[in-house]
């Protein structure tokens, strides 16, 4: 399967990116048909030489049916070469690790429940306290 991806260049902590066309069982840096493309993350977003692309080449391949991963389909949704793919749901990826809470186990679920009924309790209680005290 022809994949339109991210090849890897430049120097340690400094890297440059090519967007080629290169079958899926290739490695990410190694052999390719053609490349496409480049992509520079070290420049700001405004400036137009941190995303260099051939349109025509993007098209044609997309239309031999090139599958773009999920960094170049956003790359190419940017510059409305085709649709912008839809944003992932993995909330939990802004949460640091070792805060994060299994889903999977029921015990979590267990104790979630009693404090999640008690919460809206407690808040009902404050409210209520002050409106007296106002009185």
């Amino acid at each position: 399967m022809l994949k339109l991806r991210l090849s890897r260049g430049g120097t340690k902590k400094r890297p440059v990116y090519k967007v080629v066309v290169a079958d899926s069982r290739f490695a990410r840096d190694g052999r390719f048909i053609e490349k496409v493309g480049f992509f520079n993350p070290l420049l700001p977003k405004e400036k137009k030489e941190r995303i260099g692309l051939e349109a025509e080449r993007i098209k044609y391949w997309l239309s031999q049916g090139a599958q773009p991963t999920t960094r170049v389909a956003r790359i190419l949704g940017e510059n409305e070469l085709m649709p912008m793919p839809a944003n992932g749901k993995n909330p939990q990826k802004a949460i640091p690790k070792k805060d994060r809470k299994k889903e999977g186990s029921d015990e979590t679920k267990k104790e979630e429940a009693p404090k999640a009924d008690a919460a809206p309790a407690a808040e009902a209680k404050k409210e209520e306290a002050p409106k007296e005290e106002k009185k």
